[in-house]
């Protein structure tokens, strides 16, 4: 008969499997409750993408044709694990879903749909699930606190710290033990994947990589629940994480304030419609154009003052060749935000190749700067220097761009977003859209999770 080694359980194990909704401090109840709706949002905006469109017809070609859980927006109904796949596709393709600096990691993507689904399956709580929820959230940006910079660098942390997180959330609702939730992130963490070449090339394996993190790290917490076990120390053995994605990982910051710092009310919203590392130079420029009364045309050159990482990522997207794509430009980003005020998702649908966004595109550069890069990841801060065509040359700082803790988005900001998102990307009525909204905003105190879109 086999015999299991007795194994030290992860503090992080022990806390993913047994914190509940009544641990969660208030005011870190009202954020997940935020973060919630605003997820919603962003899976509606993506329903109809077509890379989205691939995957949700991949996923129902694999069966149940009807199931428990909902994909978001459709008709139709599956299984757990393809309406999580289908689900974390939608989420991640309008760049409006949440972000935590300081892991460089978007949780929601990665949390609630697999959380959902499996929530709709069980039968469980709007509390059960919230719970749930953080618990992937807290798991899931300490593991890419973890790896640190040099991971990002290479890896997607959303794909392979997020495949821990959906476990953590996934193993949450299904009541795993700490040990078994340690065999979970076992099996999680031999699963995390995703490279940032894709962007290279404008694919669409960004998608795939929410999608893959989601469903993988439900099917490591099932198989944790039916005995199956996992690397115990998927983290730091030598053969682990850390040694194949890292070479700055922080061990401690696994398990550092566990309980006491909730990293869940560290997250912030987007509010342009692109890559994160574009927003504190986006803003930063409106700074100075608002200051200034400037105008488009008055810009004759815009140096951002970046982190190493807004160079790692956006620096490779010099042409931008689609829509996606160009949410990766700091230039196109910049160019649009000056000409309407704000870089949405009508804006780069409509604009992105337009010659004036073009010819301002160009007029854009990046610089590493010590004082932004030094405050990286913890801080992102926003600098612009721009010189005027009348040869004045002004200065812009933001410190903490909108969206960011100190600078969030009030509850009505957040509703009229996620309308807004779904007006953008689904067949979903206005009416029905308002009424999902208002029912989200009461999760914690549903007694069953059913269906969001009735």
């Amino acid at each position: 008969m086999k015999q299991e080694t007795a194994i030290q359980i992860h503090p992080l194990a022990t806390f993913a499997a047994q914190l509940r909704w009544d641990d969660v401090p208030e005011p870190v109840q009202r954020k997940a409750e935020d973060l919630w709706v605003d997820w919603f949002g962003s899976v509606l905006a993506g329903q109809n993408a077509r890379p989205v469109h691939s995957i949700a017809r991949f996923a129902l070609s694999q069966g149940p044709a009807s199931g428990p859980c909902e994909v978001i927006g459709q008709s139709t109904t599956t299984s757990p694990m393809m309406a999580a796949l289908a689900n974390a596709a939608a989420t991640h393709v309008a760049e409006q879903d949440d972000v935590h600096n300081g892991s460089v990691f978007h949780p929601a993507a990665v949390v609630f749909p697999p959380a959902l689904a499996v929530a709709q399956s069980l039968g469980a709580s709007g509390a059960q699930l919230m719970a749930a929820c953080v618990a992937g959230y807290e798991v899931g940006i300490r593991v890419g606190e973890f790896l640190g910079r040099s991971h990002y660098r290479i890896f997607h942390t959303t794909a392979t710290a997020g495949t821990l997180a959906a476990a953590a959330a996934v193993g949450h609702l299904l009541g795993l033990t700490p040990a078994q939730m340690q065999h979970a992130f076992g099996s999680a963490g031999t699963q995390s994947a995703g490279l940032w070449e894709f962007l290279r090339t404008a694919a669409d394996s960004k998608q795939l990589h929410t999608a893959h993190a989601a469903a993988a790290g439900l099917m490591a917490a099932y198989l944790a629940k039916d005995g199956f076990t996992g690397a115990q120390d998927i983290f730091t053995g030598p053969q682990g994480l850390a040694a194949g994605m890292s070479t700055d990982a922080h061990p401690a910051r696994l398990s550092d304030g566990l309980g006491t710092r909730w990293a869940t009310a560290e997250t912030s919203f987007k509010w342009h419609a692109s890559c994160r590392h574009t927003h504190p130079a986006a803003d930063a420029l409106l700074q100075v154009m608002q200051h200034n009364h400037l105008q488009p045309a008055d810009l004759a050159q815009v140096t951002c003052h970046v982190h190493q990482g807004a160079i790692d990522v956006l620096g490779p997207v010099v042409q931008p060749s689609t829509v996606h794509q160009s949410k990766f430009s700091m230039g196109t980003v910049l160019a649009l935000a000056a000409r309407f005020g704000h870089a949405g998702l009508t804006e780069f649908d409509s604009h992105f190749l337009a010659p004036d966004t073009v010819a301002l595109r160009e007029k854009v550069r990046m610089v590493l700067d010590t004082e932004v890069d030094t405050a990286y990841p913890q801080r992102w801060i926003g600098k612009v220097t721009v010189q005027t065509t009348d040869g004045r040359t002004l200065h812009g700082r933001v410190d903490e761009p909108k969206g960011d803790p100190g600078n969030t988005l009030s509850r009505q900001e957040i509703t009229d977003k996620a309308l807004r998102l779904a007006a953008y990307g689904s067949q979903v009525p206005a009416e029905q859209a308002r009424q999902a909204v208002a029912r989200l905003w009461q999760v914690a105190l549903w007694p069953r999770v059913q269906r969001l879109l009735a």
